[in-house]
């Protein structure tokens, strides 16, 4: 018995412990903080030659009442390489995430970049997705056979 009453009181004590960090975790949201809302998440560039230019943008405004900062957003590959301003960005402003894909290796592009920044959702995962194909072969004009030609002479 006594176990029981023991076993119960170190549960519900375990229980508290858990939902106090819980509470301790949660922070009060902010109701003048920035917004940030994208245009588009996922960029599609369809079918591109391999060596193409894999640029694309993703234009953002901050909704919000105070100035957005970004940190610095995360690809999910080193091929993909995104590109941010520096500078807070101001309540009603807009700007735009470039996002370079190398496009040398031939095959499916699913990558993603998270961007993280001080707005009420302060993680958002933008998406870059297509194929790259192989550069067609690369043929020399044939070379003609014109019999009746003669060389110029000085």
């Amino acid at each position: 018995m006594k176990k029981l009453v023991f076993s119960f009181v170190v549960l519900m004590f375990s229980a508290f412990m858990v939902n106090a960090q819980d509470a301790a975790q949660q922070q009060p949201v902010n109701p003048n903080a920035p917004e940030i809302t994208f245009d588009k998440t996922v960029h599609d560039y369809g079918t591109i030659v391999q060596g193409a230019d894999g640029t694309c943008e993703f234009k953002f405004t901050n909704i919000g009442k105070e100035p957005l900062i970004l940190s610095k957003p995360q690809s999910s590959c080193g091929c993909t390489v995104p590109t941010w301003p520096q500078e807070p960005i101001l309540p009603g402003k807009s700007d735009v995430i470039k996002v370079t894909y190398n496009t040398n290796n031939v095959g499916s592009i699913n990558k993603t970049v998270t961007v993280t920044s001080n707005a009420k959702t302060s993680r958002v995962v933008l998406q870059i997705k297509g194929t790259v194909t192989a550069k067609p072969a690369t043929t020399l004009p044939e070379k003609t056979g014109d019999q009746g030609a003669a060389p110029i002479t000085k």
